[in-house]
């Protein structure tokens, strides 16, 4: 058998067909490509876009110095890198230079990278940026350097895979600074002793790169990163190793960097005027060159721009790189039906621009005509991780070519791929991201938070099943917005589930899930608890061939990870509730006997005079119409929910019966997971406001009562 393709993986473009332990890595036109199976890198599971050389165009931050440009910022850094090591002397081992967005920072930090990448001492390079996945977390940052350590040191792999012997290292349960001190510091500091100590100090330090730390969405992991290195450094003074900090001023970055152990610049202490000067006057160089429309108009009218107008340019942009980069996009796009000026005509309405807010409006409604234009630059700005065209139009609906439409007019300040599978929809700045979702800013373009409900329900509606990504907006939405009042509102919009799957099965099930789940919505659980009911109702009575799948397949997988909040929920049981939960049942039961009686034979109701406590395991086995048993998936199907909610009803009624109070007294009914930490982590319901005591199960089933 064959073994399987590995991932690409990159640094250290001077090193030859090194082996790392029983691994060989052959380097081919400068890339390295691990060729054994069972090896180290395929153990640590790196991000393999995160580094210098990832491709740029579908891994923002997409920029790079410009010819001659930055050299004052970048001589400074290169010269604090370069500083000889002395033995038992404290040196400043981090340096933090930070500026404004669009500043240049992460164009320099490439460079850096790529200077000791060339030199044989860059040892790795991290770049952040937000919305790319893990790629904005800190989850696999601490096992991302470390494969790049172990190509870039290959004396450093053994001390790796040493690490790794702990089979718990890379996971959650483990925190930062062990993964850092165990796969990254550690293992370096192992490597350069004896006799590369000695090149070490004869070549200079080693160096890691590490840009757009504000873009990173853990910010306590940040925290975490910044004072164990400090912390690293203060006991291994003498270690010939360099760190490089780009970013932002973040309050919690500013508060942990800012010691005399940290050499701290402001991007804009190095004058970037005469940079942005250069960079300018090369664009429209090559611009005039390609563009026949400014050609026609150099030839009647002399140069342009104009040296006025350049000097006014300069003033404007104000040493913003990505302003300079954006304004110039705008003035020589293609003219449109919509925008019919010429790139002359352009170049004075961008003087009267308040920075990048006004080119981003103006460019914009270049598109805020054309049919879909707020689903999908709402989609783009909330998203977690960018997608092609392609998947773009599979996940709202939406025909390609009119998603197309809309993102060709907005080139300027959108990375618009080919028609593909591969190229994912960018955008050219985070600031654009921040400019959407700050309402104060963006006015009729800003996206709201409750437009993560949308695309829970996009995702829910057949995107391959995506059901992490689901459950990410889903939580998003619930966190960040009036509940009950987007959901009613969300009902209210037919017209957005024309020829789309019902709603209902959504609703229903993301409903029943933050019942159970992560969240705590105590003010709303009576409304979670009857509108799942009435929507649970409302499915079954669907027409829609889609209903069969819903009732009997499985949901969403339950993550019984740390997100989810320990403590049950507890929900207020009346009379009055009971009655309008069976009322909606009573309805879902009569569709189900009369349209999908086969199925209530899998999913077999408990007793409920025995059933104290309702149980629902998270991982089982899913059963197909025609009662075989598949392969173990989550369970969680709609007829999971109606069965839970029969319980409800039902124990509620027994336990009335045994109380034989009149009136009846509102019950407490708690519900949370159980076994949070063990494969067969249980949902349950139960009366008793207490938690479930941890069982041990032996054979998983279905539905199973306490």
């Amino acid at each position: 058998m064959s073994e399987p393709r590995l991932p690409y993986f990159e640094n250290l473009s001077n090193a030859h067909n090194f082996q790392l332990g029983h691994q060989t890595v052959n380097l081919i036109a400068g890339n390295q490509h691990i060729t054994n199976g069972n090896d180290l890198i395929l153990r640590l599971n790196p991000i393999t876009d995160a580094s210098h050389t990832r491709n740029r165009a579908t891994s923002p931050p997409n920029s790079e110095c410009f010819p001659g440009t930055r050299r004052g910022a970048i001589k400074e850094i290169t010269s604090w890198v370069n500083t000889r090591i002395v033995l038992g002397r404290r040196a400043a081992h981090i340096y933090w230079f930070h500026g404004f967005a669009g500043s240049g920072k992460s164009a320099i930090s490439l460079e850096i990278a790529r200077i000791y990448a060339r030199s044989g001492r860059l040892v790795a390079s991290y770049f952040f940026f937000s919305n790319q996945g893990d790629r904005s977390k800190m989850n696999r940052f601490a096992a991302t350097l470390a494969s790049q350590l172990a190509i870039s040191v290959p004396a450093a792999a053994p001390f790796v895979q040493a690490a790794l012997k702990d089979p718990g290292l890379l996971t959650d349960k483990v925190s930062l600074s062990t993964q850092l001190e165990q796969l990254v510091y550690g293992p370096f500091q192992a490597a350069v002793k004896g006799s590369l100590l000695v090149k070490t100090l004869a070549r200079g330090p080693f160096l890691i790169v590490i840009d757009g730390l504000d873009e990173c969405e853990d910010k306590d992991g940040v925290k975490e990163f910044i004072i164990h290195a400090l912390d690293f450094f203060k006991r291994n003074p003498s270690i010939p190793l360099r760190i490089l900090i780009a970013s932002r001023v973040e309050q919690h970055i500013h508060a942990h960097l800012k010691t005399e152990w940290v050499v701290v610049r402001d991007l804009d202490d190095h004058s970037p005027d005469d940079d942005v000067q250069t960079f300018l006057k090369a664009l429209f160089q090559i611009a005039a060159k390609q563009n026949p429309v400014i050609q026609a108009y150099i030839h009647g009218h002399g140069s342009w721009p104009t040296p006025s107008d350049m000097d006014k340019l300069i003033v404007h942009v104000g040493g913003s790189f990505i302003l300079a980069s954006t304004i110039f996009k705008f003035i020589v796009q293609p003219a449109t039906e919509a925008d019919p000026m010429a790139p002359m005509d352009r170049l004075p309405l961008t003087l009267e621009m308040n920075g990048l807010d006004s080119v981003y409006k103006q460019t914009l409604s270049r598109s805020q005509h054309l049919p879909h234009f707020r689903t999908i630059i709402s989609t783009i700005a909330l998203l977690f991780e960018p997608l092609s065209i392609v998947r773009i139009s599979a996940l709202l609906g939406i025909e390609a070519y009119k998603v197309t439409l809309v993102l060709l007019n907005l080139q300027a300040i959108i990375s618009v791929p080919g028609f593909d599978e591969t190229g994912v929809v960018t955008v050219c700045h985070k600031s654009l991201l921040d400019f959407l979702t700050t309402e104060s800013r963006s006015g009729s373009f800003f996206v709201p938070p409750s437009f993560h409900l949308d695309l829970s329900y996009y995702y829910f509606a057949g995107y391959s099943r995506a059901y992490r990504h689901l459950r990410r907006h889903w939580e998003s939405f619930v966190t960040a917005c009036d509940f009950v009042n987007e959901i009613e509102e969300f009902k209210a919009c037919q017209h957005l589930h024309i020829s789309r799957s019902p709603y209902h099965p959504f609703l229903c099930s993301v409903l029943f899930y933050t019942l159970f789940g992560p969240i705590s919505r105590p003010s709303s659980s009576t409304y979670l608890l009857t509108e799942c009911a009435k929507q649970l109702a409302l499915a079954v009575e669907c027409p829609r061939p889609v209903i069969v799948h819903w009732l009997g397949e499985y949901l969403f997988e339950f993550s019984v990870s740390t997100v989810w909040n320990p403590q049950p929920q507890r929900v207020p049981i009346t009379e009055h509730l009971c009655k309008t939960l069976r009322h909606d049942l009573e309805r879902a039961s009569a569709a189900i006997h009369a349209k999908f009686p086969k199925i209530l034979e899998y999913y077999p109701s408990p007793d409920t005079k025995k059933a104290s406590m309702y149980y629902v395991t998270t991982l089982d086995l899913h059963f197909y119409f025609d009662g075989t048993a598949g392969t173990p998936k989550p369970p969680n199907p709609g007829i999971m929910i109606f069965k839970a909610l029969e319980w409800i009803v039902a124990r509620a009624h027994y336990t009335w019966e045994e109380l034989k109070i009149t009136p009846r007294p509102p019950l407490r009914l708690a519900m949370g997971l159980t076994g949070a930490h063990s494969p067969l982590a249980r949902i349950y319901a139960t009366y008793d406001t207490r938690p479930p005591p941890e069982l041990d199960w032996i054979e998983p089933n279905l539905l199973r009562g306490g």
